[in-house]
């Protein structure tokens, strides 16, 4: 698997089945985690040369070494759960929650709502703001079922998903690396926490909640087997090693 099979969403296109079949597409959504964190995942894929989607949470000066990288894009993971409880924190209604994130990640055509969250309305505020790909469909690896991207009643493209580095800790299944072999579409969802963590089980997670703030503290919280890193790291050997 040559580093040129590992894609950007952005580059996945529903009539041209060349854009996806046959390549990788590591996203990754940011979940507000602190600069060292970020850093550490963005070392990891800069030291492979695989391309990657960024889906961002947040304003922070990693944004622009992210950008810096021409295999990098740039996408939101904007969080309407605030909404849903009727807390206004995050923004009054969906539009200012979109609007406030895109003020900070303008150049963005592709989303990923925190939880998933998504809806008709949602997905026609995402189309009136240019966003191009919608990013919020998950089907495990192990549901039998060959991905493909379509597109939808306003021009969108849907782009499912089927691995997730946490829900990979909750039910197990198929790794990356063995869906990076089967054929339709493959695009894998990291988080960098996890990433930093290693992480093999939601308790190491939970356990390193009250460290986040600290890479020191956080580096105690460490798993020396296998776990997210060590899952991204087989995922990406093949495009450093050609096999």
């Amino acid at each position: 698997m040559p580093a040129e099979r590992f894609g950007c969403i952005r580059e996945i296109a529903v009539g041209d089945e060349a854009s996806w079949r046959g390549r990788v597409f590591v996203t990754l959504d940011v979940d507000w985690a602190n600069d060292d964190v970020i850093a550490f995942a963005a070392d990891l894929l800069e030291a492979a040369g695989v391309a990657a989607t960024w889906f961002v949470t947040h304003e922070t000066v990693m944004l622009e070494r992210l950008r810096r990288n021409p295999r990098f894009e740039l996408g939101i993971h904007p969080n309407f759960n605030f909404l849903l409880t009727g807390d206004p924190r995050n923004g009054a209604n969906a539009a200012e929650v979109l609007d406030r994130l895109l003020e900070i990640v303008p150049e963005a055509k592709a989303v990923r709502s925190h939880s998933m969250t998504q809806s008709s309305v949602l997905l026609d505020l995402f189309a009136r703001r240019e966003l191009v790909h919608d990013c919020n469909h998950y089907v495990p690896g192990d549901a039998g079922i060959e991905l493909r991207p379509w597109q939808i009643w306003n021009g969108m493209t849907k782009v499912p998903y089927c691995w997730e580095d946490d829900l990979h800790c909750m039910t197990g299944g198929p790794l990356p690396f063995d869906l990076a072999a089967r054929p339709g579409l493959c695009v894998v969802d990291f988080h960098p926490i996890h990433l930093f963590l290693n992480t093999e089980d939601l308790a190491r997670y939970e356990s390193a909640r009250p460290d986040f703030a600290s890479v020191e503290r956080l580096r105690t919280h460490r798993f020396a087997g296998a776990g997210a890193r060590t899952w991204l790291e087989q995922l990406v050997s093949a495009g450093v090693t050609g096999k």
